[in-house]
């Protein structure tokens, strides 16, 4: 009975509950650019797409992911050489940003980010009259 209760509990917990008393590390991130927008890959294992939370905070792309440590810690390991732990980043994102139109999306693991940049710094050719 006790455990169930303490699943419960964890279940609930909040973001900021998460924040202050669970093991947290950077995801490793590879970023990159066209034309057209800027591209942000974080590698996660082990987290959900309902496990994420992406936020804007003033100039600042804030990525977290949540495993779930009841089940990684249930495991029999025969060999464990992987450290549990969530995942939080945070990126200064520059005002060539379009933040009204980021699109993210989680396949496999990996958190894609798709951060289009503004009109007014895209190339662009300029006709001679």
């Amino acid at each position: 009975m006790n455990e169930a209760k303490a699943i419960v509990n964890v279940e609930k917990r909040t973001w900021d509950e998460a924040l202050e008393n669970e093991s947290w590390v950077a995801p490793l991130v590879d970023i990159y650019e066209t034309k057209d927008d800027f591209y942000l890959n974080a590698y996660m294992p082990g987290v959900n797409k309902d496990d994420i939370k992406i936020k804007m905070e003033e100039e600042n792309l804030v990525i977290m992911g949540r495993i779930n440590f009841e089940n990684v810690n249930s495991r029999k390991y025969v060999l464990r050489e992987s450290d549990s732990s969530n995942f939080y980043r945070k990126f200064r994102i520059s005002d060539s940003v379009d933040y009204e139109n980021i699109e993210a999306n989680m396949e496999n693991g990996i958190l894609s980010i798709k951060l289009p940049k503004h009109e007014r710094v895209k190339p662009r050719n300029i006709e001679i009259k």
